[in-house]
């Protein structure tokens, strides 16, 4: 099966020096962009609560702002726990084309020089694909309390089909554009959707999940030339 194949090459390369620079990026990003949306979330409350406030009958109280630090870092701790892999799944494709071209140099080097995305474009990307993840997770954050038992069922089929289709898109377009990239995408979406929630699966796992977006870069690689050659 072509997604278990291009996951066992994608593991085997796993050590390569360019794929360790692209996961220190990603997480020490998504680490950034966590404790920064901390921080601005405590000065939006400093801001509108101040140091103290007054409440009906009971009149000022100087504790309502220690309480409401307290339980904007625990709503923190737990968003994170939804958040920060989505959050890194995006950091991470903005240097999908190191990986592909680390890829590619190992296991198709007869291939014509691949188009690079401008930096740009790849920022303007990442930021509607993160756009797209942060909120579509936290809509999902509605679900799982509605459909408690199947929270990770929801999980898995809603980030399996964003990263799978990001993923295989930046993967593609790099050889075929964007719209010849979409089209190949719409030919083949159920692979594409099934490689995607295997992907997401294990992001339930701590410590693992930081090495997804690396894996599913180079994975949806191989899958993108799989497929490729399947037309040919």
């Amino acid at each position: 099966m072509i997604i278990i194949q291009s996951f066992l090459k994608a593991l085997g390369q796993i050590g390569d020096p360019r794929f360790r620079k692209v996961l220190l990026l990603g997480v020490g990003l998504t680490f950034a962009l966590l404790i920064a949306a901390y921080a601005g979330f405590l000065w939006l409350i400093n801001m509108l609560v101040g140091e103290q406030a007054t409440l009906p009958i009971v009149g000022e109280v100087t504790w309502l702002n220690d309480l409401l630090s307290v339980s904007s870092f625990l709503l923190m701790m737990v968003l994170s726990v939804f958040l920060m892999i989505p959050v890194a799944s995006a950091i991470t494709s903005m240097f999908l084309d190191e990986v592909a071209q680390a890829v590619e140099d190992t296991h198709y080097p007869n291939l014509p020089p691949a188009t690079r995305v401008p930096f740009g474009d790849a920022l303007r990307d990442t930021l509607s694909f993160l756009g797209v993840l942060i909120v579509a997770n936290l809509l999902a954050l509605i679900l799982y309390a509605f459909f408690t038992p199947f929270a990770l069922f929801i999980f898995w089929g809603m980030n399996g089909f964003l990263l799978g289709r990001e993923y295989f898109t930046l993967a593609a377009m790099r050889r075929l554009g964007r719209e010849g990239a979409r089209k190949l995408r719409a030919k083949h979406a159920t692979t594409i959707w099934v490689a995607g929630i295997l992907m997401a699966i294990p992001l339930s796992v701590p410590l693992v999940n930081l090495l997804i977006p690396i894996l599913g870069a180079a994975t949806f690689t191989h899958i993108y030339h799989g497929l490729s050659d399947s037309r040919s």
